[in-house]
């Protein structure tokens, strides 16, 4: 049976998906992934900084965070070695191979270490990869985890879309569904008792009636040490 908590199963049904669909995919996902740009204007690294995203998929985020803010370093993980051919070919074709280092990894527990050879990075963020992971709580914790401090985690996915007609919600959820995408309908409320807990602060925004939703999670500066 296949379990897509476990890194080899996911990873080979995300391969077996997107085998044919990564050639269409940012042609046909940017007419319903909304607020992926308004993600990107919220990073707003420090020059030198370092810029990783969780499930990079294709890499236009990458390239459209790269080539914002031309002074970080960026990086990306996923679990699809098939998304990860498509990345690698349109950052090159970006000519941004030498700005954006790429990796196969499992969100929940990757280490970036092994993977890039940093510990812990200014930005991270996650497009629309949570309603895909099922250990979604597990991939906060895990990216949470990573935050320099004085850095942040973004995340902007699929909402309750309780602003909008139940007759849309019904037939989003059942079409999204066929994508194996699952909104994570108690989010907000999950992330307000994960900053709590963790002595973090949260902006969660609200998107298009609730369709989507913005939230930054931002972590404390590191303390400076008394010469006394």
């Amino acid at each position: 049976m296949l379990d897509v908590s476990r890194p080899s199963d996911a990873a080979g049904m995300m391969d077996r998906m997107y085998r044919r669909q990564r050639h269409i995919y940012d042609l046909t996902r940017k007419f319903y992934l909304l607020g992926r740009d308004q993600l990107i204007d919220t990073l707003a690294p420090p020059a030198g900084a370092r810029l990783l995203e969780i499930g990079c998929g294709t890499g236009r985020n990458l390239i459209r965070a790269a080539r914002a803010y031309p002074d970080v370093h960026a990086y990306g993980i996923d679990i699809s070695e098939e998304m990860l051919s498509t990345a690698r070919a349109r950052i090159e074709r970006a000519g941004l191979k030498g700005r954006i280092a790429l990796a196969r990894g499992d969100a929940t527990d990757f280490d970036p270490k092994a993977l890039f050879g940093v510990e812990a990075f200014d930005r991270i963020f996650v497009s629309y990869a949570l309603s895909m992971i099922p250990p979604w709580r597990e991939t906060i914790e895990h990216a949470a985890a990573l935050v320099a401090p004085g850095g942040s985690l973004h995340i902007v996915d699929f909402g309750d879309q309780r602003g909008l007609p139940s007759a849309f919600r019904v037939c989003l959820r059942r079409w999204l569904e066929l994508f194996s995408v699952h909104p994570r309908v108690t989010l907000e409320a999950d992330l307000v008792a994960f900053v709590q807990a963790q002595s973090l602060t949260l902006d969660f925004a609200p998107l298009y009636r609730r369709y989507a939703f913005l939230a930054v999670l931002q972590t404390a500066p590191r303390a400076i040490a008394s010469l006394d």
